[in-house]
């Protein structure tokens, strides 16, 4: 079964094309599962979209909650449409976010890390001038905040655990071993799947989020794992599929997982 659970659309800002050209590219894609995951709205602020190219207006929410499944329901038989949803973690608002995320019927939410210090983790500018330490403390915080969204029991998924390498390759040669090592325990603890996803190749790090290393320790430690393309553009749907099955395999996996109404569904490799 070929499945992809993280894809976007125009609502955000800053991808291209609409819910149901999404959905084609699945079908054309041969997926059998399709989970739309726009960004949340930024429910930690009282303006209605202070950041109108990152994540929807709040008034958008209910409409595109309520689009995809209109779509689920008009292309049922043809490929199985699940309401997702990718949203921001911040501990300070992270009751703002659940309440409004438990008002919807989503199959699945994908709990995603995007900002540390106050600084988007893919502002390449923020590395500027720091220490070794202060790097190391960058790096740990970014886990930490991992480790607390594993145990908020607010997502089933949890969205490229090291993309903070994506605009500052260097990141993976920063040493935290310790930080990721406990990161994985938790998540596996919280019984909480991570994905592959294969939107670094869009940026300078290139590859996938997580690296080969990570998802050795994650096998190690019984994480979870699922796809997600991350795709921000239709035709980037599915991508690489088959190269991603290929890989868990030789590293050892022998299942991964999808969410239908927020229970786990687990699929061959």
């Amino acid at each position: 079964m070929k499945f992809d659970l993280h894809t976007h659309h125009f609502r955000c800002g800053h991808a291209d094309g609409n819910i149901r050209d999404y959905i084609e590219a699945g079908i054309a894609a041969g997926l059998q599962v399709i989970g739309i995951s726009d960004h949340t709205p930024y429910f930690g602020s009282p303006e209605e979209q202070p950041f109108p190219r990152i994540a929807m207006a709040k008034q958008e929410f209910v409409n595109y909650v309520n689009e995809v499944l209109a779509l689920k329901t008009e292309y049922e038989g043809k490929i199985d449409v699940l309401l997702g949803i990718e949203s921001d973690f911040f501990p300070e608002h992270a009751e703002a976010y659940r309440s409004m995320l438990n008002s919807y019927p989503f199959d699945y939410i994908i709990g995603s890390v995007h900002s540390t210090f106050n600084s988007s983790i893919f502002n390449k500018t923020r590395w500027k001038g720091l220490s070794d330490q202060e790097k190391v403390e960058h790096k740990e915080e970014y886990y930490n905040l991992i480790r607390q969204s594993a145990r908020s029991g607010m997502f089933q998924i949890l969205g490229h655990i090291d993309a903070m390498k994506g605009n500052y390759p260097a990141f993976s040669d920063i040493p935290a071993e310790a930080a990721i090592e406990d990161t994985l325990e938790t998540i596996a603890e919280s019984n909480v799947a991570i994905e592959i996803n294969t939107s670094g190749k869009t940026k300078l790090s290139g590859g996938w989020y997580p690296s080969d290393a990570i998802l050795e320790r994650a096998l190690f430690h019984g994480v979870h794992v699922t796809f997600g393309s991350d795709a921000h553009k239709p035709f980037r749907v599915g991508d690489e599929w088959e190269e991603v099955a290929k890989r868990l395999k030789e590293i050892g996996f022998k299942e991964w997982v999808y969410f239908k109404n927020k229970q786990q569904i687990t699929v061959p490799l």
